[in-house]
């Protein structure tokens, strides 16, 4: 019993070896040949092969070994090779040489993509422009500027009228670029290329929402500001749809909307840490809602609105509250009075569950 539980142990240790000799040749073969960027031009014609590729890809020193390529080749079975000039490169490894002939000609090791975050205002959007691609800040101030690039926008986008021309305006363009992650050519894109696309993409979120909008008491412009607000105010709050509630409340009943995050943005002030001054509240402008100076809604968005602040908005919970506040957890509370908004808050401090900045 004892020499067969030996010779099983020596089996088992066997395979093993075996299998571990096997697999980490594999892995280093299917590993880049660099790990820095080392672009080569390759051209794929209208007799090759996956498998007849493998001795050009060795030979342009874009893969370790032909037969670690083959072997894959074999397992992986891809298809879709094309025909044309290709730049592949040196840090991409077995499958990523296969991935890009398998997406044909089009691959564009220059493409670049750029994200932006929902709730971030025009001054953070041309900041992440900046450090993306070849333009500037200016560029893209500039642009937003120009009523001639104005007009054709909206010429072309059902969404857009003249209302974004407002001189009081401090970005004509705020609130209707949708934040998301994009792709582009190459850093030399320009900024109406960059805007267009974000345009392209609000106008395919909000075309459900078309009726909707028509049968509105407001315009599509009321309504993105208004989820832009949304946007900044609940953040915190797992409930947008009753935070949406609360501003028709006021609107409605020719309340001020109170809303703290139109007062930074009429400050242009995007750190909030030290909070806001009296007189910083109490400026009258066509942000600030604090003030006493106008009701109803600012002359703008003051954000880009995600889709799920834009669909509060929409469909908000219509309740007869006048106020909210969230706790650390998002839970929001809801009260009809200012001296019950304020006991809710005074009892999330003593609850340590007060999380306001």
């Amino acid at each position: 019993m004892k020499k067969f539980v030996t010779i099983y142990k020596i089996i088992i240790v066997l395979l093993l070896i075996v299998i571990l000799g096997t697999c980490i040749p594999y892995r280093l073969g299917m590993s880049p040949v660099s790990k820095e960027s080392i672009p080569v031009e390759v051209e794929i014609t209208a007799d090759d092969t996956y498998m007849g590729l493998a001795a050009m890809l060795k030979e342009k020193d874009l893969i370790k070994s032909d037969l670690i390529y083959k072997v894959y080749v074999k397992i992986s079975k891809p298809s879709n090779l094309q025909v044309g000039k290709y730049t592949l490169d040196k840090n991409m490894g077995v499958e990523g040489i296969i991935n890009a002939l398998e997406q044909g000609n089009t691959y564009n090791p220059d493409s670049i993509t750029i994200t932006f975050n929902e709730g971030i205002n025009m001054r953070a959007v041309a900041n992440i422009i900046a450090n993306n691609t070849n333009n500037t800040e200016d560029d893209v101030y500039n642009k937003l500027k120009d009523t001639d690039y104005l007009d054709k926008l909206i010429k072309k986008y059902w969404f857009i009228d003249n209302e974004v021309k407002n001189n009081k305006i401090y970005y004509s363009l705020e609130g209707y670029l949708f934040p998301d992650t994009y792709e582009y050519e190459n850093k030399d894109v320009t900024v109406e290329e960059i805007f267009e696309k974000m345009l392209d993409r609000t106008g395919e979120v909000l075309l459900p929402y078309k009726e909707l909008i028509s049968n509105s008491n407001y315009s599509l412009h009321e309504l993105l500001t208004l989820a832009s607000i949304v946007e900044l105010e609940g953040a915190k709050s797992n409930d947008r749809a009753s935070v949406a509630g609360v501003f028709y409340n006021r609107l409605d009943d020719g309340w001020t909307l109170g809303s703290d995050v139109t007062t930074y943005y009429a400050e242009k002030m995007d750190d909030w840490t030290n909070g806001l001054k009296e007189s910083q509240l109490d400026a009258c402008n066509a942000y600030n809602t604090r003030g006493t100076c106008f009701i109803g809604l600012p002359v703008g968005p003051i954000s880009n609105p995600s889709l799920d602040s834009f669909n509060a908005v929409m469909h908000p919970d219509m309740t007869d509250n006048y106020y909210f506040v969230a706790d650390c957890s998002g839970k929001t509370y809801l009260n009809k009075t200012e001296s019950g908004h304020f006991q809710t808050i005074n009892k999330l401090k003593n609850q340590g569950n007060w999380c306001d900045n």
